[in-house]
């Protein structure tokens, strides 16, 4: 797994990655981007932050309390 920031903003493609970026962008959350927008309207993961009409990013705190409760349910 990548090294998450302290404090900041994500994009999507560093949250599910890019295996076509020079260089490849591992994934954090293994999933499709369909299956990330799906989790979004089921509540299952975090709402991003609009900036733009085509870009949006996620808090890192968020993205670590997802990881952490999503850690915790499998155990």
């Amino acid at each position: 797994m990548n090294q998450l920031p302290e404090t900041g903003f994500l994009r999507l493609s560093q949250i599910i990655g890019n295996p076509k970026a020079i260089p490849p962008v591992p994934p954090i959350i293994p999933i499709s981007k369909s299956s990330w927008w799906s989790g979004i309207q089921a509540g299952k993961y975090p709402k991003g932050l609009k900036l733009g009409p085509r870009t949006t990013v996620w808090d890192v705190t968020s993205i670590r309390t997802l990881i952490a409760t999503a850690g915790g349910a499998r155990e």
